[in-house]
């Protein structure tokens, strides 16, 4: 029998963060590709550290799409996020570019041609997860640690305060009382902030975010309520700690509630199953839990490199689900192609749309009138419901 009295706990980092920093600009170099010529190919690595950008990666895209373009966009993200710091600034920090052409054996696996659909860009195994604790079908721990620090970034770009930087994490603690979350035991968040501010002002607006964000009564006990533990961050971004794309693939997904198959998403154009087979696993798991078949859904889905179709499709509703789950696997193949294709015709996927997923999460987010975050519709609920008499 699964525990359903317990203390789950997730972390998130904002945007500042010199690992999302790397994540921003790999996903804003993909955007840029994407627009030039939707069937790009991109696997772009970024790396941060004071006063330094260096891009790496393998590309296939218009001759327009230059290493000076490049490396404007990743000083374009840079200045959005909001880097004008002594150590790390927008305008000043070098860039070096070494993206290079993609490798002629990788591409001859995953082109299409003749009677050979298009293949995998990788093997590898994805998860697709969702519950029905928050109205995103999100972990709360995950998803309330995303909300805390989006609101105070949002703050700082309203220019509502001046004392805070880009740079912040947050961590959040929830007791769940039956399987569901019922309150916070416990509530960090680190931030950056300038010389001028004091901790107790920094504690006290962090705290009117946090109680903003959580749900009325969740609010831990004041002696677990922790704001800079350390005392001080002032220096922080890539000036305080080097950057990387794709080393924060647990807050990009699910906080630690699900499995995560090991693929970062960021840098990557969507012929990248890491990516793509991903998004389309939590599209399924979304709509399988927003029919009321169960109230968590895992969905694994597992490729070979040059190979269209998935060599697996795993279902497991945890025990909550209340219909057949061979039957619920075949029926979600039969509603969806899961070759690689398939996923990015049906999510409409070969769009700019994955700068703004690189900071406070890849999932649990609105679909947006651009086409960002289409893997969050819930367009497939009717067709569930009728396929199971629901």
């Amino acid at each position: 029998m699964s525990k359903t009295d317990y203390v789950f706990t997730s972390e998130s980092v904002s945007e500042g963060h010199p690992d999302k920093v790397s994540d921003r600009i790999s996903d804003s170099i993909v955007d840029l590709c994407l627009a030039a010529d939707p069937q790009s190919r991109v696997a772009l690595e970024t790396l941060c550290t004071t006063n330094l950008v260096v891009l790496a990666g393998e590309v296939r895209v218009p001759k327009s799409v230059t290493h000076e373009a490049m490396i404007q966009a990743a000083r374009d993200a840079v200045k959005d996020i909001g880097y004008e710091q002594d150590g790390f600034h927008w305008q000043n920090a070098k860039i070096d570019c070494y993206v290079h052409a993609q490798s002629a054996d990788i591409a001859v696996g995953v082109d299409s041609a003749g009677n050979k659909d298009e293949g995998a860009g990788d093997q590898g195994i994805m998860f697709g997860y969702a519950v029905n604790e928050t109205v995103e079908f999100m972990p709360a721990p995950i998803h309330y640690s995303h909300l805390i620090l989006k609101s105070l970034a949002e703050a700082r770009h309203n220019k509502d305060i001046d004392f805070l930087g880009p740079d912040a994490k947050s961590q959040l603690s929830l007791q769940y009382v039956g399987g569901k979350p019922v309150k916070c035991t416990s509530v960090v968040v680190s931030t950056q902030h300038s010389e001028k501010a004091d901790q107790e002002t920094i504690r006290e607006y962090v705290r009117k975010h946090v109680t903003n964000v959580l749900p009325k009564g969740w609010m831990c006990p004041e002696d677990q309520f922790y704001v800079n533990p350390t005392g001080r961050f002032v220096i922080g971004g890539p000036d305080g700690d080097t950057g990387l794309t794709g080393r924060k693939i647990i807050v990009d997904t699910y906080g630690g509630a699900a499995p995560h198959g090991g693929g970062a998403f960021s840098g990557k154009d969507p012929t990248k199953v890491d990516r793509s087979a991903a998004y389309a696993a939590r599209y399924l798991a979304k709509n399988v839990v927003a029919a009321g078949l169960a109230d968590k859904c895992l969905i694994q889905l597992s490729y070979a490199i040059g190979v269209a179709k998935p060599l697996s499709v795993y279902v497991d509703t945890q025990g909550t689900g209340n219909v057949d789950e061979d039957k619920l696997s075949a029926v979600l193949q039969e509603l969806m192609d899961l070759s690689p294709r398939g996923i990015r015709t049906h999510l409409k996927l070969n769009r700019p749309i994955y700068a703004r997923t690189s900071s406070y999460g890849h999932f649990g987010r609105a679909p947006d009138g651009q086409g960002g975050f289409s893997w969050e519709r819930l367009d497939l609920v009717d067709q569930l419901e009728s396929a199971f008499g629901v």
